[in-house]
């Protein structure tokens, strides 16, 4: 993959970079969609990331079917797929990661520690070896995009991040590997995060500014599905994702964790998104 990915430079293509851990879905392939209409070239990794899960049996209950999302990107046009084994990312004694400060700690780094050193140790491998002109992010992982911009920044990557719009099912929920582990029923009453953070938005529209009743708000209706066990619900800064206490001129987001049979499921909102 280097050594293509450097034959291409030299043919001066763009060469636009979708990370994945396969099992794709609608959310995936705008992503793919999109790299297609910047880009000359487009490769899709699927590789399931060993470093990011903390819980060994979310690990193992990962969906994985190669052959169905070849299948996939090939009707997409995707021109390459680079689907490494363990060993070829992690190699015998491997024993550097890469880790971001201040904004790993906090959210899902909170309550899956160790998992974002994970994430950034891997996207370096990734950036390293193919060394894109772009690569593309969905922003229903926003605090993963917030670590990735800052890992770009600070460690000089020539990689552009491109962040996608939430893909949602017709209910709402947003798009997620994990969605395939839910029944139909529970599909639809995950769907409930999605109201909730609907909800929030409304009562900032109608002049709420204060942090902890829009919190309260997007707990309050979470907790009308029984199904639901929330994580956490959190406002913060959609750049530093520090908390805030009002919401202001700054872009926002709004962020839920919530488990539904145990499946644990992310979602967000920006307020005051930047143009």
């Amino acid at each position: 993959m280097s050594s293509l990915t450097r034959k291409l430079r030299r043919e001066n293509k763009t060469i636009g970079f979708v990370p994945t851990m396969g099992a794709l879905h609608e959310g995936h392939l705008s992503l793919i969609e999109e790299a297609r209409q910047m880009c000359d070239i487009v490769i899709v990794s699927i590789f399931v990331n060993p470093a990011q899960f903390n819980e060994g049996a979310d690990f193992k209950n990962y969906p994985r079917d190669l052959t169905a999302d070849a299948a996939l990107l090939t009707e997409y046009q995707v021109d390459y797929i680079f689907a490494p084994e363990e060993q070829e990312i992690y190699g015998e004694g491997f024993s550097t990661y890469v880790y971001v400060e201040n904004l790993t700690e906090t959210l899902e780094g909170a309550s899956r520690p160790g998992h974002f050193r994970g994430v950034a140790t891997v996207v370096t491998i990734l950036f390293n070896t193919m060394r894109p002109d772009y690569a593309f992010f969905g922003q229903k992982d926003a605090q993963q995009v917030a670590v990735i911009k800052r890992l770009t920044r600070d460690l000089g990557f020539d990689t552009e991040i491109v962040v996608g719009r939430t893909v949602r099912e017709e209910s709402g929920l947003a798009m997620s590997s994990r969605n395939a582990r839910l029944n139909a029923d529970e599909r639809r009453r995950a769907s409930i995060i999605y109201q909730a953070l609907r909800q929030a938005k409304l009562a900032i529209r109608e002049g709420e500014r204060n942090a902890a009743r829009l919190t309260e708000i997007v707990r309050e209706k979470i907790e009308t599905e029984p199904l639901s066990r929330i994580d956490y619900v959190a406002i913060v800064d959609a750049e530093t994702l520090e908390p805030v206490e009002r919401i202001g001129e700054n872009a926002v987001l709004i962020a839920v964790a919530a488990r539904f049979s145990g499946i644990r499921l992310i979602d967000n909102t920006i307020v005051n998104r930047r143009p």
